[in-house]
């Protein structure tokens, strides 16, 4: 039995989507809103950090001009907004990137995003590591899970 073990393990780990094998950090929900081409979009997701600390140094994708990391705050009932150069991923914890919260600004979109469509994206980490991610563009947070397409580190 002991010898069938290595095996089966193995057996396992190469019947498992890429996503399940996608290394310490885990994109969940990836979503963005519909925009016009031309304009700025947003993107949205979970970054759960199964590994140790890490930080999300950059964002890029084929649709965008550029992606900026920015952080939404309310101070004195005045909503602002600043970018970020890194976002801190603390070990064995998670980051929201949110509507009203932390977002990736989609700045100078190459297309306009309609409902169902796909935006791959590159996320750069400080470790070295990157993730592909594909957001989905729709209304909201509540797109289906089936949608979590990504891969591990390149």
């Amino acid at each position: 039995m002991k010898a069938a073990l290595p095996v089966l393990a193995l057996l396992v780990a190469t019947a498992l989507p890429a996503s399940a094998l996608a290394g310490p950090v885990e994109a969940v929900q990836p979503w963005s809103r519909p925009a016009a081409a031309g304009t700025t979009g947003a993107g949205y997701l979970t970054l759960v950090n199964h590994g140790k600390a890490d930080a999300l140094v950059g964002v890029e994708t084929p649709l965008a001009q550029k992606v900026e990391m920015h952080a939404s705050s309310m101070t004195g009932g005045v909503m602002r907004m600043a970018a970020e150069p890194q976002v801190p991923l603390p070990a064995g914890g998670a980051v929201a990137f949110a509507p009203g919260g932390r977002h990736l600004m989609l700045i100078g979109l190459k297309r306009g995003l309609h409902a169902g469509d796909h935006l791959p994206a590159t996320l750069r980490f400080a470790s070295g590591a990157q993730l592909k991610v594909d957001f989905i563009v729709g209304t909201g947070a509540a797109e289906p899970m089936d949608h979590m397409h990504m891969s591990g580190p390149h």
